[in-house]
């Protein structure tokens, strides 16, 4: 039975919430709690993990940092203060902020300055690999799972967890922390626990942790006594569900017009053609094809009202990974409408009204996410580019995942 420790020293402001250096050489791990300031469970978990190492004689590889994120707003038990701290991780807006004078900051940008302060001088100083796991719970009930962008290095160190994986919200999402650090190239990924509050969202991630520890090589597996028991809370809670997931429809709320999503739907619940979701001023939003819920909005605070997902078949999968691992993307200026944007080839440019014949599932398969620039136009960035795969080429899950 996993017991969650009350923590001896709740000093609820510090922005460390633990450090961990080992004697061996390893990997970097840094894990977010609380970037969302109503969602203490991953704050709560990473307390008791740390509380544990600290207590007890583990022989530790690497560095182990645990990170509270927005803490005015912890403090206040609101999602944010002034602005949601995780739809501000864009480099030209990063930039601003930090040519504004102090006093005109607000809490969520002095916030977010000293979170990538944080951040840096850990990048700075410590060595590759680095692991980013950013810890989050969500207004309704739902089965744990992983999002990540969509790169094969985070599909394959996600692959090891026994829940659901996630793909493409950050299509949907702009300015994400990890969206960010994914533009650095290392491995990164979010897991949403289960509902705010409730106790099984702790126990969740105090597994994620335990696992991740095991799997990033920080931990030797025979080092956790309990390693099958935190391997089972996962796998139970998310009912033996392991399958990928694209997001496919965000519903942006329109706060003019009023947002009340029906109640009683649940992450990952399928619902049939027609079913009444929610109602937006005197509109009612219904599905208008069988479909799968994801995420809906049971709370005061949020951007989005739900989203809605489709299950990727597994041939889906292994198709696009082995497109990728024969760059199968560098033959793609050879076809109509599609040109590079910039010198360094990173961006593509699609002319829609040239290049009908492709969709966006074709761009997903090799690893592109999308950004609209206009009805015929759009930005292809691909995620591959980026991922620092070198550093990753010798810890066992990447040789041994496919």
């Amino acid at each position: 039975m996993i017991q969650v420790l009350k923590p001896e020293h709740n000093i609820k402001t510090k922005r460390i919430i633990g450090h961990i250096e080992g004697e061996e050489k390893g990997p970097t791990l840094l894990f977010f709690g609380g970037i969302h300031g109503n969602e203490h469970s991953g704050v709560l978990a990473l307390e008791h993990v740390f509380q544990k190492l600290d207590k007890e004689s583990f022989r530790i590889k690497g560095n182990l940092f645990g990170i509270r994120g927005n803490i005015p707003a912890l403090l206040s038990e609101k999602r944010y203060i002034e602005s949601d701290l995780n739809r501000m991780w864009i480099k030209s807006k990063i930039l601003k902020i930090q040519q504004k004078q102090k006093a005109e900051r607000t809490i969520e940008e002095k916030e977010l300055l000293k979170v990538l302060e944080v951040v840096s001088d850990i990048l700075l100083a410590k060595t590759p690999p680095f692991y980013f796991v950013d810890l989050h719970t969500t207004s309704s009930k739902t089965l744990p799972f992983i999002t990540i962008n969509d790169a094969l290095i985070n599909r394959k160190f996600s692959r090891l967890f026994p829940v659901p994986i996630i793909l493409g919200i950050e299509e949907y999402l702009e300015g994400p922390l990890l969206s960010y650090i994914n533009e650095k190239g290392y491995v990164s990924l979010g897991f949403e626990s289960g509902q705010h509050n409730e106790l099984n969202a702790i126990k969740n991630s105090i597994s994620f942790l335990w696992l991740s520890l095991v799997f990033s090589g920080s931990l030797h597996r025979d080092a956790v006594p309990d390693f099958e028991e935190h391997f089972r809370q996962l796998q139970k809670s998310a009912r033996n569900n392991t399958d990928f997931y694209e997001v496919i429809h965000r519903h942006a709320i329109r706060k003019a017009n009023g947002f009340h999503m029906k109640k009683g739907f649940q992450s990952f619940e399928e619902v049939p053609k027609g079913t009444l979701l929610a109602k937006e001023g005197e509109r009612e939003l219904k599905a208008i094809k069988d479909t799968i819920v994801f995420m809906p909005l049971y709370q005061e605070q949020g951007e989005e009202g739900f989203f809605l997902i489709r299950k990727i078949p597994k041939w889906a999968m292994a198709w696009s990974a082995f497109l990728r691992r024969i760059q199968m993307q560098a033959f793609l200026t050879y076809l109509p409408g599609i040109s590079w944007k910039d010198e360094q080839k990173q961006i593509l440019l699609v002319n829609l009204k040239v290049a009908k014949f492709l969709t966006k599932p074709f761009f997903h398969l090799l690893g592109y996410r999308n950004r609209t620039l206009d009805k015929n136009r759009i930005l292809m960035q691909n995620r591959e580019r980026t991922a620092k795969n070198e550093i990753y080429r010798n810890e066992w899950w990447y040789k041994t995942m496919g």
